[in-house]
């Protein structure tokens, strides 16, 4: 109605009349004509939603590629794998960044899928979807016209009715957004963890310094990039709970939570494609590896008993692990010391390929 007026008045003035009096052009007989805000408000969060997801997707995008070229710069970077926090077989840092890569790409596929919902629109549903008060064509127009003005290939939807009581395009599009989040999350805590240190951490690789980290330990260097996205992640999360629960909360005809749901989309779209774009620049691309912490972590790593086990058998190789960490020596000096494999039997099986790709 705000809308309505401000047109109306602006109308009314142009053409001599005075604002406020509606004599030659009427909010509600006029400019809003054939129109309900009970169809107008969805279309107007899907428009909204589509040009901030192009974004997203172009940050997302960034960040994908990112990752790829840093699994091919680190590719021939042998370390110690980790499961349950413990030593675990051999992979390479290329192949853990690679699989971060693989991670995004999915979940911008799934945003796209989820995005195609949003191109339905009810609008000329009018009041309650049966497009009450609208001229014949009305909806064929506004979809032809809208689609022109904004570059998105809009179509009318199955049921005006359904597209007026559902938000589920809106709900589709937040769970594909509290994915990204959950993913971005997790991906950000591997990579704080793996910079850990750098003397008492993990410290395989090392992340660009953005700012000093401490006001009071000189020298300190924080991740905080990736604390900034581990709190845009957890936001977006908190917003998809949000939207879950106004989108259940329609009766009838309409659903009046759609205020909330406009904000909250909308918001968590916004922070998500800044968060990213931030990330990508001043966090991902400058990574660099640790190698010597990399290597010496792999051939101290009690993971790679799994790789001795075809030679020597599960029990032997459990065994071996014992005794290297009881030593306080080497898996691999371990073995030659115990006489179970020569020194060139060692070097051909800790072949750092065929650890890590099986089908070598």
């Amino acid at each position: 109605m705000n809308c309505n007026e401000v047109l109306a008045n602006l109308a009314e003035e142009i053409l001599g009349g005075k604002r406020g009096r509606y004599q030659l052009i009427h909010p509600n007989d006029d400019v809003n004509m054939g129109q309900s805000t009970n169809d107008v408000f969805p279309t107007a969060i899907r428009i909204s939603a589509l040009f901030l997801i192009e974004d997203l997707a172009d940050a997302l995008k960034d960040m994908e590629i990112a990752f790829s070229v840093k699994a091919e710069e680190f590719d021939e970077v042998l370390k110690s794998g980790r499961t349950h926090l413990q030593d675990a077989a051999p992979i390479r840092l290329g192949q853990e960044f690679r699989a971060y890569f693989c991670t995004l790409s999915g979940c911008r596929k799934f945003l796209e899928h989820a995005t195609r919902s949003l191109l339905e629109l009810g609008i000329g549903g009018s009041a309650v979807g049966t497009g009450i008060n609208t001229p014949s064509g009305y909806a064929g127009y506004m979809i032809d016209n809208l689609s022109r003005l904004t570059g998105f290939e809009f179509k009318g939807a199955q049921d005006l009715r359904e597209a007026m009581q559902s938000m589920r395009p809106m709900a589709e599009v937040s769970a594909a957004l509290r994915n990204i989040a959950l993913e971005i999350n997790r991906i950000a805590n591997d990579l704080r963890l793996l910079s850990s240190g750098p003397k008492t951490g993990l410290a395989e690789i090392e992340l660009p310094a953005v700012a000093p980290g401490s006001s009071i330990m000189p020298g300190k260097v924080n991740p905080s990039m990736l604390e900034m996205m581990n709190m845009v992640c957890y936001q977006v999360i908190g917003c998809d709970l949000t939207v879950s629960g106004a989108v259940q909360a329609g009766q009838l005809e309409l659903n009046v939570m759609m205020p909330v749901i406009a904000f909250n989309l909308c918001f968590m779209l916004e922070i998500l494609t800044n968060g990213l774009k931030q990330a990508t620049a001043r966090c991902i691309q400058g990574i660099r590896p640790n190698v010597d912490r990399c290597q010496e972590y792999a051939k101290n790593s009690l993971g790679l008993a799994a790789a001795l086990t075809p030679y020597i058998g599960y029990s032997r190789a459990a065994e071996v692990a014992k005794q290297s960490l009881a030593r306080g020596k080497s898996l691999i000096e371990t073995v030659v010391e115990m006489g179970l494999l020569t020194e060139e039997e060692i070097q051909k099986i800790m072949d750092p390929k065929k650890m890590t790709e099986p089908n070598l």
